[in-house]
């Protein structure tokens, strides 16, 4: 074929399909990977149907191949393989339905949220998460008082999508999880709101146990910002972690806090580059005057990245 030619034709779907009764699995896993570049709607139930081959080898194949569909079709077909006796097919499952963008892809998956397994809740979670349906929140905030904490933490992920004022109370509440991958996710969730109640919660969990989520909510009290975010993020610069550090000053740049300039401009002799960057990003933010003593000192910093964001500050400051 040239270069001026079409692009030849994957063939009759149906065709194609019957490739899926070949005795040799090898030749089934061929067949559903063409069906997957047809990228027709009508493979959709072939490669469902090819889900409950004998072959884990096929059906991990078709998990991972309609990832590429959407609709209720797909998602039911995937919330079916959740359940698959071999872990590689159920996590490709579970990994495909995030992939869904089609709301009414939801609807088979509604079923599977109060699922007996786990793995199956949460994956179903996962799922409906960015379709952001409505009536997945009353299901989710229930899921909050389960054991599981992949599920609470799923759970989480979808009310903060969802971004309902009315879910404010249960995501606060959840900043509070035993378990800190849930509140780090729980955190992250209040980022859209400026509710005086959010803000707090966030800035509560600045002195959270786990520097992860201490991390989370330096970044995320530059969207909630409460009225001592400023106050609390200059704080939060001596934190033992500089990944908690970094956020912080990003924080600070992006709420331009003034009286930030002093306790950040020493850290461009920090070790961390990517902190060093940051700080000069920030102090160029903030616009201050006095933060030219720092940066002046920090043109020929070792770092290329640093010394970019060093100039870019400088001229900026000089610009106002």
């Amino acid at each position: 074929m040239s270069a001026f030619e079409p692009f030849e034709e994957f063939g009759d779907v149906a065709d194609i399909a019957a490739g899926l009764d070949d005795p040799d699995a090898g030749a089934r896993r061929v067949t559903v990977m063409d069906l997957a570049d047809t990228a027709a709607p009508e493979a959709i139930p072939h490669l469902a149907r090819a889900l409950t081959d004998e072959a884990s080898e096929v059906r991990l194949q078709a998990a991972i191949a309609l990832s590429g569909f959407d609709g209720p079709e797909v998602s039911a077909a995937l919330a079916g393989a959740l359940s698959d006796a071999d872990d590689a097919v159920a996590r490709a499952a579970s990994d495909s339905l995030t992939e869904l963008k089609d709301p009414a892809a939801a609807d088979p998956l509604f079923a599977y949220l109060t699922h007996q397994t786990p793995f199956v809740r949460m994956s179903a979670f996962r799922g409906i998460k960015e379709l952001r349906r409505p009536e997945s929140l009353k299901p989710a905030i229930e899921a909050l008082g389960g054991h599981d904490p992949s599920v609470r933490e799923q759970a989480v992920a979808v009310i903060g999508w969802l971004k309902l004022e009315e879910s404010l109370p249960a995501l606060i509440s959840a900043c509070r999880d035993p378990e800190a991958v849930v509140r780090r996710s729980a955190v992250s969730a209040l980022g859209f709101s400026t509710n005086a109640h959010a803000a707090n919660a966030v800035t509560t969990a600045l002195d959270d146990a786990d520097w992860m989520v201490r991390e989370i909510a330096a970044e995320t009290l530059s969207r909630t910002a409460g009225a001592d975010a400023g106050k609390r993020l200059i704080a939060a610069l001596a934190d033992d972690y500089w990944q908690v550090t970094l956020k912080a000053v990003r924080s600070l740049g992006r709420l331009r806090v003034t009286e930030a300039v002093t306790p950040i401009g020493p850290l461009l002799d920090h070790e961390i580059s990517n902190l060093r960057k940051e700080v000069a990003a920030a102090l160029g933010e903030i616009g201050h005057p006095s933060a030219l003593t720092y940066l002046q000192k920090h043109v020929d910093d070792p770092d290329p990245d640093v010394r970019k964001n060093v100039r870019w500050a400088i001229g900026r400051l000089r610009e106002n």
